[in-house]
């Protein structure tokens, strides 16, 4: 049994095939295996989708990341309609503490990216930060802007 998160519920599809659980992911438009990290990644998408007004056809998931000669996957990536990275989300597992080092992963991944905002999250706890990239520092928010002011803080 998977843990309610502090996200807004909505109506997941799942189905069983071959013995196994599976989600569907909304923005990859397929079903894919439901492990607890994923459970956190279909809640912050929909809570992007339907809280913040972010449209489903700007969003990546797993989005491929080259660096220094190694492949990576950004959990969640959210664009301007001109293709700008707006924002990195890393997702955990709901027993996975957050701490600095999954700040500083989100961080190594917009280091490539270059996104104006951050996000960690477990489903029970999120931090969220506006990046300045050319004074090389952070600031924790509150609350994520919606896209329209995620635009905004792009420019």
């Amino acid at each position: 049994m998977l843990p309610v998160l502090n996200l807004p519920a909505f109506d997941i599809k799942t189905r069983v095939t071959a013995g196994n659980v599976q989600v569907f992911d909304i923005c990859r438009g397929k079903y894919v295996a439901l492990t607890p990290e994923e459970w956190v990644r279909q809640h912050f998408l929909n809570y992007l989708l339907t809280c913040l007004d972010v449209p489903k056809g700007v969003m990546a998931v797993e989005h491929p990341i080259e660096w220094n000669g190694m492949s990576y996957r950004a959990d969640i990536v959210v664009f301007s309609r001109q293709g700008k990275p707006l924002l990195v989300v890393e997702c955990k597992a709901p027993t996975v503490e957050l701490s600095q080092e999954t700040f500083v992963q989100a961080a190594r991944y917009n280091f490539y990216l270059k996104a104006p905002l951050l996000a960690i999250s477990n489903g029970g706890k999120h931090f969220f930060a506006k990046v300045d990239l050319i004074q090389k520092r952070s600031e924790q928010l509150s609350a994520l802007p919606n896209y329209a002011e995620m635009i905004l803080l792009a420019q």
